[in-house]
C-alpha cells in the first residue's frame, strides 16, 4: 500500500519555524537589519600636516569623539551619544590603521 503524504503542512511548518527563529533572533538583538541611515557620516575630519619648526593652531575645545585602536583599526567612540561608535575611513572607504598594534593579516 503506497500512501501519499500531504506536503503542505510540512512546508508551512518549515516556513513558520524559519519566521519564528528570525523574529526571536531580531528581538534579542542577535540579528540586525542594516538601513542606509545606519552608515551616515558622523563628522568630517581633516588631517593637519605637521612640518618641523612650523606652528599650527588647533581649538582648545576637544572633539566629542574619542579614538581607540581596536585590532589594528582606529575606532571612534562618541562621548555625547552613548553606544555610537564607528571606524575612521578615508574618502575611498579604507579603514585608517593604528601603528600601536599589529594589523590583521589575510588568512590563506
Amino acid at each position: 500500500m503506497s500512501e501519499e503524504r500531504n506536503a503542505i503542512p510540512l512546508i508551512l511548518t518549515g516556513l513558520g519555524s524559519i519566521i519564528v527563529t528570525v523574529g526571536a533572533l531580531w528581538y534579542y538583538g542577535y540579528l540586525h537589519f542594516a538601513k542606509p541611515e545606519d552608515a551616515l557620516l558622523l563628522q568630517e575630519y581633516t588631517m593637519l600636516k605637521t612640518i618641523p619648526g612650523e606652528d599650527y593652531k588647533v581649538s582648545l575645545d576637544p572633539a566629542a569623539q574619542v579614538a581607540q585602536c581596536v585590532d589594528g583599526v582606529l575606532v571612534l567612540f562618541d562621548t555625547e551619544q552613548k553606544g555610537l561608535t564607528g571606524v575612521l575611513v578615508d574618502s575611498r572607504k579604507r579603514a585608517v590603521r593604528c601603528m600601536g598594534e599589529e594589523t590583521p593579516q589575510q588568512v590563506q
